[in-house]
């Protein structure tokens, strides 16, 4: 897996994440990669600012104020989905087809699904959107007894 910084040509700044650098090359030949804010297929990747910590005080890049509020906009979004969407897990593309097809009622669900999945889903006409979410902490997988 690779993220790259992107940015469109209204300068809206994103991340991609790819299964390696052919798949991105790929995507961007086909035209499959677009502005998450305004759907702008005139993407190009950028500089990615990282931080390599030297000592406890020092590190060799700042974290911009832009950077932090993108960050803490993330916390907010995979927070939302983590509290507003029924897990699904491997069985996400089945529960989608479910809920498209009115044999189960309507919620928001999340979940993994391959790539075969998603092309049946496309197929099928079930809108979904791939958000890469951090995983839970081990915490939050510790469940506690009855």
């Amino acid at each position: 897996m690779i993220a790259y910084d992107l940015q469109c040509a209204r300068g809206h700044a994103f991340e991609g994440w790819f299964e390696d650098a052919k798949s991105y090359e790929s995507q961007m030949k086909n035209g499959l990669i677009t502005c998450p804010v305004c759907d702008d297929k005139q993407i190009v990747k950028v500089p990615s600012t990282f931080s390599i910590k030297t000592s406890p005080t020092q590190t060799l890049s700042a974290i911009s104020e832009e950077q932090l509020e993108a960050a803490k906009l993330g916390h907010k979004i995979a927070s939302f989905v983590k509290d507003n969407f029924d897990d699904v897990g491997c069985d996400f593309a089945t529960e989608a087809l479910k809920i498209h097809y009115g044999v189960t009622e309507p919620r928001n669900i999340r979940g993994v699904s391959t790539k075969e999945e998603e092309k049946t889903l496309e197929k099928e006409g079930v809108q979904f959107y791939k958000l890469p979410l951090p995983a839970d902490s081990e915490s939050d997988n510790k469940k506690e007894d009855p």
